[in-house]
């Protein structure tokens, strides 16, 4: 369990670029760095993340930790991931946020948004060898980027998962199919899980009202929570109907910008606003908004991940699949182009540095921490001249 924190928690530290860089860095440490999965079950984790609601990067870094370790596995990678934007969420909640507007540190996450530059670039072209190959699934993958650029909105990218999930069941079917392997996972979901997630989402909806303070919040966040799909910015509009209205507009969209210039999950958002919110413990409140904001997501991939698992070695679901991840890598291409690309880099000195960036990761084969310290140098010194 301790390398299962230890790997997630410097993960943690330097994740900046948002969910699609965060599933770039989680394939470069756990995929090709530490071969503790192979891309196609990583593949399989990253579309599962894509189709049911809830923080999709952190999902896939659950997934990853429960198929390392079990349980303990799940907890340890969550953990690991989440504590470093917990706290700094927290305490630019309760502290002064002066070091924000510093030079240096403005420097730095400009750096570190060049490195999730190159991280998704790279992660775009490792998963479009992998998943598409055949020239329908690249058209899956052209159709979604281009429809999630022009058209973004939970809808838009319910309807191209769908769609692709149509597209590949009927022409993406594998004409074999495959046995479970000896101690394969259990073709039943885990309805212990399900229920436990429909039951608190119920009361979710009584506790909305609830006089006591904490119970409310745990019931705004865990609503949140349990209804946003893609995680990442999608997450704002929902938080801003439940809990913008309590903390003021202002207030609310300083913790927003602060989530995007801290590394880890968007979804640290939730130790802001929980923090800002009850009157007497700042702390328990950043705690119970965490973990209601974080827990349908997770509860619901407790509840599928065995199911789903199994249900890859049929042919029609891995058809199924195959359309889901062609589109899940347009959605990356996307995610690419808008945010990650566009808010990072603004001259040819960045576009520069970008290229050197992927030539030291892929070329010369650099690990990703000698590139993370090239690119945090880089950003300081761009800031000092």
């Amino acid at each position: 369990m301790w390398a299962i924190f230890r790997q997630f928690f410097l993960l943690g530290l330097v994740s900046f670029g948002g969910p699609a860089a965060h599933i770039g860095y989680f394939k470069q440490r756990f995929v090709d760095e530490l071969n503790w999965l192979d891309e196609q079950r990583y593949g399989s984790l990253v579309a599962l993340s894509q189709v049911i609601p809830g923080p999709s990067s952190s999902q896939v870094g659950f997934a990853v930790g429960y198929h390392r370790g079990g349980l303990g596995g799940a907890v340890a990678a969550f953990f690991g991931f989440t504590l470093p934007s917990f706290m700094l969420m927290y305490l630019l909640a309760v502290s002064s946020t002066n070091a924000l507007q510093q030079s240096w540190f403005l420097g730095l996450i400009h750096g570190l948004k060049l490195l999730a530059v190159v991280v998704v670039f790279d992660a775009v072209l490792s998963m479009a060898r992998q998943f598409c190959r055949q020239w329908l699934t690249r058209v899956l993958m052209l159709f979604a980027a281009t429809l999630s650029l022009f058209f973004l909105s939970l809808w838009s990218q319910i309807f191209i998962l769908l769609a692709a999930a149509l597209v590949g069941r009927t022409f993406l079917t594998a004409q074999t199919e495959e046995s479970l392997p000896s101690g394969g996972f259990s073709s039943r979901f885990s309805f212990g899980w399900l229920g436990l997630f429909a039951l608190l989402f119920l009361l979710s909806l009584f506790w909305l009202t609830s006089q006591t303070e904490l119970l409310r919040i745990f019931a705004q966040f865990f609503h949140t929570g349990a209804l946003v799909f893609g995680g990442g910015h999608v997450v704002l509009p929902l938080l801003e109907i439940s809990v913008g209205q309590s903390l003021g507009s202002e207030r609310f969209l300083t913790g927003y910008a602060m989530a995007q210039a801290v590394p880890g999950p968007m979804f640290s958002l939730a130790a802001f606003l929980g923090a800002e919110l009850p009157s007497q413990s700042p702390l328990l409140g950043a705690l119970i908004a965490t973990l209601g904001i974080f827990l349908p997501g997770f509860l619901l991939l407790l509840g599928v991940i065995k199911g789903w698992q199994s249900l890859m070695y049929h042919g029609h679901f891995r058809g199924v699949i195959n359309g889901i991840n062609a589109a899940v890598v347009g959605l990356l291409l996307a995610a690419l182009i808008s945010p990650v690309f566009s808010s990072a880099v603004g001259s040819l000195v960045d576009l520069v540095l970008v290229l050197a960036g992927f030539i030291m990761l892929k070329q010369l084969k650099l690990s990703i921490l000698w590139v993370l310290l090239f690119f945090a140098c880089a950003g300081m010194a761009l800031m000092a001249f």
